[in-house]
């Protein structure tokens, strides 16, 4: 093709004037043959066949499929850029971010400290006892060469409800020196949590509602409503913090959510009292369940 008429087609693809045509390329076939290779110390990975015999016999396997011209252009981006890429460099500087730069979050540390009331005390030691030589710094072996955590950020976190700080191993503990305790979420920290973060529960509950053609309209007062029931709630039965959120929304909409397909083509207003309606007995049953054996 003259020069002419690739700036024309590179001008239409540019504008977006060829996203729904689709092209016939040659692209490589994504490795699908895998074969797990246990090791020692933890040096376990997948070796990919393909991949190799490919290297080996100087290419990879490769097919003609057709494709929409966006999705094209990115398969054929992602290829040269592999193509252009190191693969032994890129192991090596994310191993060496990682060493750096590296931080690991341990949640649910409560549930492996010692407590009289539970059980499995020898287990759960021995889970600490792993976890020494991993915070205090060791090399561990991956499949992209060995490791060391010496100047990994490690942050542990649990709500310690039944246990305490203080019930983990003292050697452990002096491991993880600083100490903070976080405070109960308020009602106007579910107000926030509702409204200002990304793709929260509100918007995703009108964007599931909308699929049935319903347009979902919860007022501001509604939402407050929503905070203040939650959080009386965990106050009065089980703090679980910002979950309680989502059992409270999935009750105050499961009847708009189960006649939805009634209502196509409406716009359905949840305000406050609505909100009460709903939730009132919710906020004022305890729950039982926790008493029977």
């Amino acid at each position: 093709a003259s020069e002419a008429t690739r700036q024309s087609f590179r001008e239409r693809i540019t504008q977006n004037a060829m996203n729904d045509v689709e092209v016939e390329i040659e692209l490589q076939d994504q490795p699908t043959t895998a074969m797990d290779i246990p090791g020692m110390g933890g040096n376990v990975g997948m070796i990919d066949l393909s991949d190799m015999f490919g290297k080996a016999m100087g290419k990879k396997p490769t097919s003609r499929r057709k494709l929409r011209v966006p999705d094209a252009w990115d398969r054929l981006v992602d290829e040269e850029a592999e193509k252009r890429m190191d693969q032994d460099d890129v192991a090596r500087i994310a191993l060496q971010n990682a060493e750096t730069n590296g931080i690991v979050f341990l949640d649910e540390i409560d549930k492996i400290a010692v407590s009289d009331q539970r059980g499995g005390t020898v287990s759960r030691e021995g889970v600490q006892r792993d976890l020494l030589p991993l915070i205090e710094g060791t090399t561990v072996a991956t499949k992209h060469g060995p490791m060391k955590t010496d100047h990994v950020l490690f942050i542990a976190s649990g709500a310690f409800h039944v246990s305490k700080p203080s019930d983990m191993l003292p050697e452990l503990q002096g491991r993880l020196p600083i100490r903070v305790e976080l405070r109960a979420l308020t009602e106007e920290d579910f107000v926030r949590i509702l409204s200002e973060t990304r793709a929260n529960l509100v918007q995703q509950y009108t964007a599931l509602i909308g699929t049935e053609k319903v347009t979902l309209d919860i007022t501001d007062e509604a939402v407050r409503e929503v905070a203040k029931i939650a959080a009386q709630v965990n106050e009065a039965i089980e703090n679980i913090g910002a979950r309680r959120l989502q059992t409270i929304m999935e009750r105050l909409l499961e009847e708009i959510s189960f006649e939805a397909e009634d209502h196509a083509g409406e716009t359905i207003t949840i305000d406050a009292a609505y909100v009460r309606e709903r939730l009132d007995d919710l906020a004022k049953d305890t729950d039982l369940s926790k008493y029977i054996l």
